[in-house]
């Protein structure tokens, strides 16, 4: 197991420490050991505070109980410090919600090309916006490598005060995802007002036809809208199915199900009929593979390691999860300072 840096020097010697510490926070190196700090919180929303760098030049990144990238990798020049806070949602089960309980408490990875950790923070939040994410195994914190769905990714583009909670479970469909208990009975009393909820949902839905897939969404809309929450629909991410002119444009690629349902298109129809914002990422998932291309596309799937066409690597989640924090700006559904861009 690589080790980090963990740089001893009081903060204070390089002229900038962590704000002073209020009550409830862990705070400090103790609770790290290799790679790894653990911190024995129960379930909830916590501020994360980091203080990077070292002696050398370090470059860092923090990810967190499922695989979650939490902190994409930090630059920090020689002898400087750089701080940098998110927030992170903290739950049993820790990843799909039909999956493993997880370990207890909160675990953050330390990883990059040269990591340096000189401090750290957990803080029980205050003031968070959670995103809840609704979804698949297209969206779902993935358990294992190389396999990672796009809300795994997406933390690592906001800022403290958002905290993405994704229930997205793999191999559900709207259908399933209503009915099981653990799924959407679970999410849907968490949500407060003012906080938004992500739905993307088709994958699985095979064999839905389109009055029930539509019913469906607008069960999950008004759903929202009864707890005082802002629903957004999301349009599923393509699957790279090629035809021979280079074009996605087929219903194995565009999620159109054996029973002839569109599912991008029944979606869009819905957020238009009730007036929720939409997410049209089978257009933005389109556009970008196919602009790189049947060999450039490969990576952003895992067709390299098990000629799979659906399921996203993490370079290929993390882009997805870029183009809805994009979205998510760009419709001002968030501040544009609440996110991190690049």
């Amino acid at each position: 197991m690589r080790r980090f840096s963990i740089a001893v020097v009081a903060a204070v010697a390089l002229g900038s420490a962590l704000p002073s510490v209020p009550a409830q926070a862990h705070t400090g190196l103790a609770q790290c050991a290799a790679d790894t700090c653990h911190f024995d919180v129960p379930p909830g929303t916590y501020d994360v505070r980091v203080l990077l760098g070292g002696e050398s030049a370090s470059a860092t990144s923090v990810s967190g109980e499922t695989r979650r990238t939490l902190l994409p990798e930090t630059a920090a020049p020689a002898g400087k410090r750089v701080t940098r806070s998110f927030t992170v949602n903290v739950r049993t089960p820790e990843g799909e919600p039909t999956g493993p309980e997880g370990t207890p408490g909160l675990d953050l990875r330390i990883g990059g090309s040269a990591p340096a950790l000189a401090d750290i923070r957990v803080t029980p939040a205050r003031h968070t916006r959670q995103i809840f994410l609704v979804g698949d195994s297209t969206v779902c914190d993935q358990p294992g490598d190389p396999y990672s769905g796009w809300g795994q990714q997406l933390p690592q583009y906001l800022r403290e005060g958002l905290s993405v909670a994704n229930y997205a479970d793999s191999g559900e469909s709207t259908v399933s995802y209503l009915g099981n208990p653990k799924l959407w009975a679970t999410v849907r009393p968490l949500i407060r007002p003012g906080d938004l909820v992500l739905v993307q949902l088709a994958h699985n839905d095979k064999t839905t036809d389109e009055a029930t897939y539509r019913a469906n969404l607008e069960t999950l809309v008004e759903g929202v809208r009864e707890r005082g929450g802002q629903p957004v629909l999301v349009t599923p991410v393509v699957r790279r199915w090629f035809n021979p002119d280079g074009t996605l444009n087929n219903g194995t690629a565009l999620l159109v199900n054996g029973l002839g349902v569109d599912h991008p298109a029944v979606t869009r129809s819905v957020a238009a009929e009730r007036n929720v914002p939409l997410i049209d990422l089978t257009a933005k998932t389109k556009a970008l593979v196919e602009s790189l291309g049947v060999e450039g596309s490969k990576a952003l799937y895992l067709y390299n390691e098990a000629r799979d066409n659906t399921h996203t690597s993490v370079r290929g989640a993390t882009a997805y999860a870029g183009l809805v924090r994009d979205e998510l700006v760009t419709r001002r559904l968030v501040p544009k300072g609440k996110v991190r861009v690049g």
